[in-house]
Order: structure tokens, then sequence, then C-alpha cells
């Protein structure tokens, strides 16, 4: 095991020395392939972790959220369905909600106006999201004025800024009270938005949504893994998006390892004649042309994961956010948790490495069996 160990170290040496001589060459390649590892590696890091993120803010959803639809449109519904779906065996908590949707053409931005199940703010004042603060430039004691269902002028005043923490999902948010929603938007008392409901049983929650189907054909419960599920799709959708824009420049590499790997230069076929001609063996040849192919393409994978990293948690993925994350005028500022995916790092050396590697082995297996007289003519 040594003398083969002491053997690598020496084909090692010779091939970076090789590699110094072509170092422009070498380089050129090194700087394009790790470029695509870092393309690579920054959209498959950022959607994990986003998806990350939108499931753990999603574990703290209701199990199930049930609308009442009219006319294939979901639409208000009333609080005399919460008592009945309470009722249904396995339910524990049945909640109304109110929640809508607000233009504001001052910074052309939705707003999302909540009532709050606890903690909600009093008559004529707001908390809104941090988003929006920096949208509208309020601070806490500030007023803000937006036109209701109506037309009319309504003025809060802002109580507090929401936490930081929470901004992925309140960013937009604006918080009010119950009384202050209902004139804004003009829903009268006894309708909702929609129901949130608790289930006991985690594994009775599709049952659950069946019985209240059956029970209320107008309605339609969304599960918390169908969101879970949604939002998984989403990301995935993005991320073959930006895939998509890159595959040309995905292809174009491709062509360009498959011709520096497969191509051997004049130069380099006169480097194996001598090296056959003063007694290398076809073996010794192939391992050093091997090495070589692995040396470009594990440096280059290595380059690609470290900058991928730090483009992603370090600097917020600011190359593809925008797609990433979706169009919208108030962008969330949020710091992603570092996880890597050793799965999804392996599937990318795979990818990335295994191919160009190969592609040395057999140009080099041709050249290194011919006569080394022909080979230096």
């Amino acid at each position: 095991m040594s003398v083969w160990i002491e053997r690598q170290r020496y084909l090692m040496d010779y091939t970076l020395a090789a590699m110094g001589r072509r170092w422009a060459r070498n380089l050129g390649l090194v700087a394009v392939y790790t470029l695509l590892v870092f393309v690579l590696a920054s959209v498959m890091m950022f959607t994990d972790a986003i998806q990350r993120e939108a499931g753990l803010l999603l574990e703290q959803a209701p199990e199930v959220v049930v609308q009442r639809m009219v006319a294939g449109r979901h639409d208000l519904i009333s609080a005399a369905y919460m008592a009945d779906i309470e009722a249904i065996r396995g339910a524990r908590q049945a909640r109304g909600r109110l929640w809508g949707y607000h233009f504001d053409p001052v910074t052309a931005a939705n707003y999302t106006f909540m009532v709050p199940a606890a903690d909600a703010p009093p008559a004529g004042a707001v908390d809104i999201g941090s988003g929006l603060a920096r949208a509208r430039g309020a601070a806490p004691g500030d007023v803000l004025s937006f036109r209701g269902h109506d037309g009319g002028l309504f003025t809060f005043e802002v109580r507090r800024l929401l936490t930081p923490e929470s901004e992925i999902i309140t960013a937009d948010a604006i918080l009010v009270s119950e009384a202050d929603f209902r004139a804004f938007f003009g829903i009268r008392r006894g309708l909702f938005t929609d129901i949130s409901l608790r289930v006991r049983n985690p594994r009775e929650v599709t049952k659950v949504a069946e019985k209240i189907v059956e029970r209320f054909p107008d309605t339609r419960p969304i599960l918390r893994s169908e969101m879970q599920r949604t939002y998984a799709s989403l990301f995935d959708w993005r991320q073959g998006l930006v895939l998509a824009v890159f595959s040309g420049a995905l292809l174009a590499f491709a062509i360009l390892a498959w011709d520096k790997a497969s191509g051997l230069s004049a130069e380099e076929r006169r480097e194996i004649g001598i090296l056959k001609a003063v007694g290398w063996e076809t073996a010794d040849i192939i391992a050093m042309k091997t090495w070589e192919g692995a040396l470009v393409s594990v440096t280059a994978f290595l380059l690609g994961v470290l900058l991928a990293y730090g483009h992603v948690f370090g600097a917020s993925a600011v190359m593809f956010e925008p797609v990433l994350k979706g169009w919208a005028t108030l962008y969330p500022r949020f710091t992603l948790t570092p996880r890597v995916d050793l799965f999804q790092l392996a599937v990318l050396l795979f990818l990335t490495v295994v191919p160009y590697t190969a592609a040395t082995v057999v140009p080099n297996w041709k050249t290194a069996v011919t006569d080394p007289d022909a080979v230096m003519r």
C-alpha cells in the first residue's frame, strides 16, 4: 500500500508541475468551471433554505383553514358555520379570521390588513410590518392614512413595528382592531374571511376535512400539508426557471469542457510521447491525466460551493433574489439560517466533477497506447 501511495504522490507532483506550465489554460478553465458550480450551488442552497424557512413558519399554521366558495370564488363565511364545524368529532377549536388586501397608490404596493388573535391594537391604532415602515418612512407615533371601501379617509396611529424576526411573513402586514377592520372594508358583524380549525389528532385531519365538505358542500378546507406542498412547488418552479435561464450557459460550458478534456493539443501529445519513450507505462499516463482532470474539477467545485455559500447566507443571494423570492414591491429582509444539504452537494459533485474527469480518460488512453514515435511526429 505504501508503494502505491508513494507512486500516486510522485504522479501528483508531476501533474502539478505540468499544469503549471499551462497555467493560463488551466486557470481559465477553472474560472469558467467555478462560475458554473457557483450558479448551480447558489440556486440549490437558496431554494432549500427558503423552503425550510417557509416550512418552519407553516408549522405554526392551523391544521385546517375553511373557506366558503360562491361560483368558484372565495367568499365571506358566516359565524354560524363555526359552531357546527367545531362540533365535528376530532375538531378542537374553530376561530373566525379577518384579513384582506389593500392597494396603496402611494407606494404602489399591496398591504395585508389583519385582525390578530391576541393583543390587537386599540381602535384607531395599527401595528405595521418593517417593510411597510420602510416604504412609508413610518415609525411608532406617526399617523398613516388609507382610503377605505367607500373612498373615505381612515387615519391610524402607528402603535409599534412588528419584530424583524417575523419579517418574512409580516413585511406588508397591518394589524388593526376588529371594529376598524370591519369599518375599513365594510364587512358587517357575523362575517369572516375564513375559519381556522385546530384538530385534536394530526392523523385525523383529512377525515375532519372530509366531514366538513360533506356537511357544508359550499366550503373548501385547505390543509396545512397542502399549504406546505404549494410553497415547495412554488419554489421548485422558480428554481427551475432560474436554471432554465442559465441552461444556455450550462450547455456552452459542457461543450467547452468536453473540447478541453477530449482534444489534446500538440504539446500534450508530444509530452505523452516523450513519457512513453522514457519508460512510462500506459497506466501511469492515464493516472497522471486523471489526477489532472480531478484537480481541475475538484478545485472548481470547492471554490464554487464556497462562493455560493457566502453569496446565499452572507449576501442574501442578491443575484437571484428577485426571481427566487418573487416579484413584490415590499421585499422582506430576513437572514437565512445557514444549512447545507449533503445529498444535494453529492448530486452536484456527481454532475459536475465526474463527467469532466471521465472525459479526460479516453483521449489520453488513445494517445498513450499509440507508438511514441508516431505520437511525437
